[in-house]
Parts: C-alpha cells; sequence; structure tokens
C-alpha cells in the first residue's frame, strides 16, 4: 500500500500513472481524505463549534436575560393590580356609602313630601268645609228669612201692625 502511495506521488516518464486496483486506490484516498480532514478540519471544524458554542452561549444569556426582565414585568404587573384591586375595593365601598346615602336622603324627601301633601290635603278639605259651612248657613238664613217674612205676613195684618207699630214707639219715648 505505501508502495501505492509513492506510486501515484512520482511520475514515470513524464506523467503520473492510473492504478487501475480500485481497492488500494480507494484506501489511500480514504487515508489521504482523513490526513487532510484531521490536518485541516481539525482547525475549521475548531471554529465552527467554537463559534456555535458562542451562539448557544449568547443565546443562553439573552434568554436569562429575557427571562429576569420577564420576572420583573410580572412582579411590577402583580403590584399594579393589587393596587388596581385596592382601588376598585374602594370605589365599591365608596359607592355602596353614596348610594346608602342617597337612598336614605330619597326617603326622608319623600316622607317630607308625604306630610306635606297631607297637611296640603286636610288644608283643602278644612277649605272646602268651611266653604260648606257658609254655603249651608247662607241658605239656612236665607230659608229662615223667607219662613219669617212669609209668617210674619200670615201673621201680621194691618191691625196687628199698627198696634206694633204703636208699642214700639211707646217703648222709645218711655226712655
Amino acid at each position: 500500500m505505501m508502495g501505492n502511495f509513492l506510486f501515484l506521488a512520482t511520475s514515470e516518464g513524464g506523467g503520473f500513472r492510473l492504478n487501475t486496483d480500485f481497492i488500494e486506490a480507494n484506501l489511500v484516498n480514504l487515508v489521504l481524505v482523513l490526513i487532510f480532514v484531521f490536518v485541516f478540519g481539525r482547525k475549521l471544524l475548531t471554529e465552527i463549534l467554537t463559534e456555535r458554542r458562542l451562539a448557544i452561549e449568547t443565546a443562553i444569556q439573552d434568554t436569562e436575560a429575557r427571562q429576569k426582565q420577564a420576572i420583573s414585568a410580572l412582579e411590577v404587573a402583580k403590584k399594579n393590580l393589587a393596587q388596581a384591586q385596592t382601588e376598585a375595593e374602594n370605589i365599591r365601598k365608596t359607592a355602596t356609602i353614596s348610594a346608602e346615602n342617597a337612598k336614605a336622603e330619597i326617603a326622608a324627601k319623600a316622607a317630607a313630601d308625604i306630610e306635606r301633601m297631607k297637611e296640603l290635603a286636610a288644608a283643602d278639605t278644612n277649605t272646602e268645609q268651611d266653604k260648606a259651612i257658609a254655603e249651608l248657613r247662607a241658605r239656612v238664613t236665607k230659608l229662615a228669612m223667607e219662613r219669617a217674612e212669609s209668617q210674619l205676613k200670615n201673621l201680621l195684618n194691618d191691625s196687628a201692625q199698627a198696634q206694633l207699630v204703636d208699642r214700639s214707639i211707646a217703648l222709645v219715648g218711655d226712655k
């Protein structure tokens, strides 16, 4: 085999000769490729692996940095959520108190309005009652006057009227 290698590396008669033994030629080629890969490829492979390792380390560092940012953002969000919940609870309590106060004010105003309406109704009733009483008095007075006049006309004739006038004059004269 070494002879083949020397045979391939030397030239006879101004050129290279072709080795027709296929198996020996492949072994020689394989050995040459392995040597080439070991000598030249090691440096290239080392550089590629180093670059890959650096890229992986950078990606890990970036991921860790983003994780730290996400954790701090989560903490800020939790804090904001707690503040919002506290504020929402305060707003709810304030709204409940305001609703109770408004309810009490409306109830008090309604009670006052009802009392005022009762007083107005009573006053209207009293006014109507007074009007009715005054109207009845006027009718009774008118009827009494009419009845008295009719009785006087029946009871007082000319002679009775003359006697009444004479008595009245006598009474006035005695004084």
